[in-house]
């Protein structure tokens, strides 16, 4: 690489350190290209991304943001694992480092916070995003219909009572 080359690794790193809210660092060795291009696909579906970068220019990259604690992981044949979602990078990574046992993950973090492994995980085990709009969506839909059920219980009975008495009066 010369001198441009990494200035643009730099650059798009430091783009990418500051643009996610989780980054999850895991060390790669002993994967093929086919396991690694299935984590890619897996993360892309999940609204995450994979890159493999230099240490050297990614510890550059991260000097100044808010994930920098991570610099320490940087240490060995590592990707960095980043998402806008807090819960896709980990929830992806986990589940892959669960079938490939060659991928490590080392920790990560969230905005300033430092995750371990730990911390990665039990981000992994929180419902994703668009999981809990669900949820907020049925919390709120669910008083409504029942609302719409009992005002429209009285209307239904008074209606059952009209009709009855025009039947009794057409006998």
């Amino acid at each position: 690489m010369d001198r441009t080359e990494k200035a643009e690794a730099v650059a798009s790193l430091k783009e990418v350190f500051s643009t996610s809210n989780v980054v999850v660092v895991a060390h790669y060795s002993g994967l093929t290209v086919a396991q690694l291009q299935t984590l890619r696909k897996q993360m892309r579906q999940a609204g995450a991304s994979v890159k493999v970068a230099k240490n050297r220019l990614a510890k550059i990259a991260l000097e100044g943001s808010d994930v920098a604690t991570i610099a320490s992981l940087l240490k060995g044949p590592t990707l960095i694992a980043y998402s806008g979602d807090p819960v896709s990078a980990p929830k992806v990574a986990v589940d892959f480092a669960k079938a490939n046992e060659q991928f490590v993950i080392l920790g990560g973090a969230m905005g300033k916070t430092a995750l371990d492994i730990n911390g990665v995980r039990q981000l992994a085990s929180l419902p994703s995003l668009d999981e809990l709009r669900a949820k907020i969506v049925g919390l709120i839909q669910a008083p409504a219909t029942k609302i719409a059920q009992v005002v429209g219980a009285p209307a239904a009975k008074v209606a059952r009572v009209v009709q009855a008495y025009a039947s009794k009066n057409a006998a």
